[in-house]
């Protein structure tokens, strides 16, 4: 099985198909943000912004910005860095605004 994987992602060896596999894992994390938006917002009947979706995104980022810099992609490596930090600020600014109200 594991030859097969590495056959059909072009894995040379077994860590770079460990990492490829990471690579994915990143990104269901990152879509299963959409997931969380999706569903919060239709319980709450109008667009939000769950917590839980600034947390799956810097997830997310964290191990496609981890998976970019093994792959050495300088466009992928600035895209991740980015968001990384934007997502960082939102959920400071929510924990901010959490300690502010109690």
């Amino acid at each position: 099985m594991i030859e097969w994987l590495m056959t059909f992602f072009g894995a040379q060896t077994t860590g770079e198909l460990i990492w490829i596999a990471l690579g994915f894992g990143g990104q269901l994390l990152f879509t299963g943000r959409f997931l969380v938006q999706w569903v919060a917002s239709e319980r709450a009947g109008r667009s939000t912004i769950p917590v839980a979706f600034w947390w799956l995104s810097i997830s997310g980022g964290l191990v496609l910005l981890s998976y970019a810099i093994y792959r050495g992609d300088p466009v992928f490596i600035l895209g991740q860095s980015m968001g990384v930090f934007i997502y960082s600020r939102n959920l400071w600014l929510i924990n901010r605004e959490r300690r502010e109200l109690g």
